[in-house]
């Protein structure tokens, strides 16, 4: 319609569902499931705000109508209650038209196929520039996340270094105890002491929960890898992000050393 101009906006955040809504003037509200129905096409989940109102300039407005008959009769019943009563004094005009019935705004007949072809054309102009933003985003994250990822395969490699002479420490503990007891009692049992070496480097043993959170990093890269337009990764990125928690924690537990307990408070964060 000639004159006629619309501005889309459209507006999208993190949703585990995809939740849409659609406002539109009461003149093109037919177009509302039509208009739905191409938002499925662009986004996969995500709650979707699709915001239509008419453009500054637009021609299509309401006119302010009367009806006068109602004005008349207004005005007659005034001038008789007035005689009547003996009263004096006229209806003011403001009055009048905010009286019901007798002013109102009357909107222009719009098309109902054109507005679903015209707004149709310009929610996918929005929706493709709010994906190109969204593509846009996604790139920044996906470097921040890899970034991220670095972090953590060093602080891994860091705690695996200091892990081994924790394991070293804890050993030469255990033989000057058994120095010193041997000495304070002449009395020395290697075999137990073997076995508390063991059991010393079995506890402090980080091998296994560094294992698995480079297995986890790597699964990582390889979905950020594999990511591709329009296909949601970030439920299983979640579950991943949890695993590398776990094996956090149990590096945690399993520190005995302060420098290994800092790096490790620096791998959770």
């Amino acid at each position: 319609m000639e004159g006629v101009s619309f501005a889309v906006e459209v507006r999208s955040v993190n949703h585990r569902h995809l939740d849409v809504s659609v406002r539109l003037p009461r003149v093109v509200a037919a177009a509302e499931a039509a208009l739905r129905g191409r938002i499925p096409t662009n986004y996969a989940r995500g709650k979707v705000d699709v915001s239509v109102s008419l453009a500054p300039g637009s021609t299509l407005r309401a006119e302010p109508e009367i009806d006068r008959e109602v004005a008349e009769r207004y005005l007659a019943f005034a001038d008789e209650l007035a005689r009547e009563r003996g009263l004096s004094g006229e209806l003011p005009v403001a009055t009048l038209l905010a009286l019901p019935g007798v002013a109102r705004l009357v909107e222009h007949d719009f098309d109902p196929d054109f507005a679903s072809e015209a707004l149709g054309e310009a929610v996918d102009q929005a929706l493709e520039a709010a994906d190109l933003m969204r593509v846009a985003e996604g790139a920044n994250l996906d470097r921040d996340l890899r970034l991220r990822l670095a972090r953590v395969d060093g602080l891994a490699r860091e705690i695996r270094e200091r892990a081994g002479l924790v394991v070293q420490a804890a050993r030469e503990r255990l033989r000057k105890r058994a120095e010193q007891l041997r000495e304070e009692t002449g009395l020395l049992d290697e075999a137990r002491l073997h076995q508390e070496v063991v059991i010393a480097a079995d506890r402090l043993d980080v091998t296994e929960e560094l294992v698995r959170l480079a297995s986890h990093t790597d699964q990582f890269r390889t979905v950020l890898d594999s990511a591709e337009r329009g296909t949601p990764v970030g439920r299983r990125l979640d579950f991943l992000l949890q695993e590398m928690l776990r094996e956090a924690n149990t590096l945690g537990s399993k520190a005995s050393d302060a420098p290994v307990a800092h790096r490790v408070v620096d791998l959770k964060t």
